[in-house]
């Protein structure tokens, strides 16, 4: 036994396991589909920011370029430090000679006018101008090291280079006379680009850090509310493991409070429960019904057979007595036993006859016609006045005649002088009321609450005496409350008793949505 409640154990642990990764599963895929997020995201920031940039710092090395060509495209010769330097500015000039670039005897428009010079001071622009046989005849002295030259094809090239992890764009430009159009020299910019090299190191190292800070964040929040989805579906798990070990366990999901789907299934779920509860519970109700009611019949049967077998066999009188008691028990126990039935089916109405459509006034008339000619020495009339005739009601035609037929039965056996019955029908806002009013003994107040429960017999001998076996009225409520209706009591000892049903009327929409879904049932079974 042991072994078998640990292997058990084992088991639902493993299901448990199971379940509880599928909180893991969901936060994976979250966190994942965060990551590639917010990594397309940065790259895409990233790559546009540096595109910016780097145009940003070739507008500013071509602009270099264009200054220094402008300034040495007059020159006819071949460019030499000799007229390299007096084509340049003043200030470029004293630049070059370790002069300062600007001092109290120069003119303060001119100094500041000068863009050349400007650019020339960039720290982050080493210019370089070659002669032709690729001899620096020009530098602003930034950097430790002249950019290299290199042979280039057409008269301007461009190219990005990496030093380390920096990144340098270095510009070419051939020198073309004016006058001769013949190349006089080059001029080779290197763009160090500090700060585009610092923006993007930066941007990166902070793109990086936002990047985990969020995924961890959204990953914490996506574990929460995956786990706020999964704990209503382990409750649902653990209340169907507990109802799959004991069917009889009255174990039901609590109310999540949270007014979406899982509620929604939740409920359904209880209702589920529920119904299967009262299956259980109506078998129950069946096989103790059966054992207790059919073990007065048999036993009397059974007397009368071993009786016989003794000694009453060769008395006439006495195996005719005890055929005849035979007999009587026996239909006794079919009518008995096809009661039962009925009950049980009517506590199945909704699995059965889900959508039948009934015209109450179509019923009344022939339920009250049959029953005046079976008894005519009663006189059962029937008012319809108040009922239109073409209102109907969702029921199955033969339960709502079994109900009538119940309660007309029921006053007709429990009559006493006056041999009258009153059938009466209307339509009261959206209700059909049917009352049927006997004028028989009455029903005293404290036996009213009971009339409706199973084999109960206000006055057993005589019922027994009629034939009862006090399930009609318990077969009438279960059909009226399985199609939504209401029955009740009202009675008077002495007086005789009214019973009053409700059943909800339908409207002629709703009746074409019931007929409807009973063709498509129809055309299924077919």
């Amino acid at each position: 036994m042991k072994t078998m409640r640990r292997t058990k154990d084992k088991n639902q642990n493993k299901k448990e396991t199971k379940h509880s990764s599928l909180v893991i599963r969901w936060v994976s895929i979250v966190a994942l589909t965060i990551m590639v997020s917010f990594v397309v995201f940065s790259v895409v920031i990233y790559s546009f920011v540096g595109r910016q940039s780097i145009a940003q710092q070739k507008v500013t090395s071509n602009g270099m370029v264009v200054k220094l060509n402008d300034s040495l495209s007059p020159i006819s010769k071949e460019l030499q430090i000799a007229n390299v330097v007096p084509a340049l500015t003043p200030s470029a000039r004293k630049i070059m000679q370790g002069d300062p670039a600007i001092n109290r005897d120069d003119h303060k428009s001119n100094a500041f006018n000068d863009d050349l010079l400007a650019s020339l001071t960039n720290p982050d622009l080493n210019v370089v101008v070659y002669n032709l046989e690729k001899e620096d005849v020009f530098d602003n002295g930034n950097g430790n090291s002249l950019p290299p030259f290199k042979k280039f094809k057409n008269d301007y090239h461009m190219e990005q280079v990496h030093r380390g992890h920096r990144q340098e764009l270095l510009t070419y430009q051939k020198v073309r006379s004016i006058r001769t159009g013949k190349v006089t020299g080059y001029i080779v910019v290197a763009n160090k680009m500090s700060y585009y090299n610092g923006l993007m190191k930066n941007l990166l190292k902070w793109m990086v850090r936002i990047s985990l800070i969020a995924i961890i964040f959204f990953t914490f929040v996506a574990f929460l509310v995956v786990y706020d989805i999964v704990k209503p579906i382990k409750e649902i798990s653990k209340v169907a493991r507990e109802v799959n070990d004991d069917p009889n366990s009255t174990a039901r999901i609590k109310d999540f409070h949270r007014h979406d789907e899982l509620e929604e299934l939740a409920v359904s779920f209880n209702q589920m429960l529920d119904r299967m509860q009262r299956y259980i519970e109506q078998q129950k109700e069946f096989v103790g019904d059966v054992s207790h009611e059919l073990r007065t019949p048999v036993a009397v049967i059974e007397g009368h057979l071993n009786m016989l077998e003794r000694w009453g066999k060769e008395d006439p009188e006495i195996l005719s007595e005890s055929i005849n008691a035979s007999l009587q028990e026996a239909k006794r126990m079919q009518h008995l036993i096809q009661e039962m039935l009925d009950l049980t089916r009517a506590e199945q109405i909704n699995v059965h006859y889900p959508n039948e459509i009934t015209t109450v006034s179509e019923v009344l008339q022939r339920v009250v016609g049959d029953m005046a000619m079976v008894h005519q020495d009663f006189k059962i009339s029937l008012d319809m006045d108040d009922l239109p005739q073409d209102t109907e009601i969702q029921i199955y035609q033969g339960h709502l005649e079994q109900i009538l037929v119940i309660l007309i039965d029921n006053g007709i056996k429990y009559s006493t002088d006056r041999k009258q019955m009153n059938v009466s029908a209307g339509l009261s806002q959206d209700d059909v009321q049917i009352v049927v009013q006997d004028f028989g003994e009455g029903i005293s107040k404290t036996e009213q609450s009971k009339i409706f429960n199973r084999f109960y017999r206000v006055d057993k001998a005589r019922t027994r005496e009629k034939g009862g076996n006090g399930l009609g009225l318990s077969i009438a409520q279960k059909l009226v409350t399985s199609y939504h209706g209401q029955i009740s009591v009202d009675s008077v000892e002495g007086q005789g008793s009214q019973f009053k049903m409700i059943f909800p009327a339908l409207s002629k929409q709703q009746a074409v949505v019931l007929r409807k879904r009973a063709q498509a049932e129809k055309s299924k079974q077919a």
